[in-house]
């Protein structure tokens, strides 16, 4: 006598249909919201390579060669130091600092920390407009 009720067990079953509805919204939700236009933070008007207007404006050309020596209109430097230089750049400024321009021709082997070098003693002499000198490229 068998008195228990036989029951059948049902397997579980996971209903994919609901899934892939929620699924479905959030990609055409993610289609719609993104924007696939470039966005410029910054509308910036880029200056020409010529240098008018500014011919009159006093200069300063530092030059640095590819084994680190230092010329401050083609004076070379016994110390290159950061404090040398920036006593240099304010001594040939002549207190001037704000319309100065500090031309740099710098070799393309010199390194990069000779370059910072110069551009920090600028800044810390005050000169807030700095260039540097290029060549053209013979093809």
């Amino acid at each position: 006598m068998n008195f228990r009720q036989k029951t059948t067990r049902d397997t579980p079953e996971i209903n994919l249909i609901p899934l892939i509805d929620v699924l479905l919204v959030v990609l055409i939700f993610l289609l719609v919201s993104t924007s696939f236009t470039r966005i410029n933070a910054l509308r910036v008007q880029l200056p020409d390579g010529t240098l008018s207007g500014q011919d009159n404006a006093p200069s300063i050309e530092v030059s640095l060669s590819s084994t680190g020596k230092i010329a401050i209109n083609r004076r070379l430097l016994e110390q290159t130091d950061a404090a040398h230089l920036t006593e240099a750049l304010i001594a040939e400024s002549s207190g001037n600092t704000k319309n100065t321009l500090l031309v740099i021709h710098a070799d393309a082997q010199a390194t990069h920390q000779s370059v910072v070098r110069i551009m920090e003693a600028a800044r810390t002499a005050g000169l807030a407009r700095v260039s540097f000198a290029t060549q053209n490229a013979h093809h």
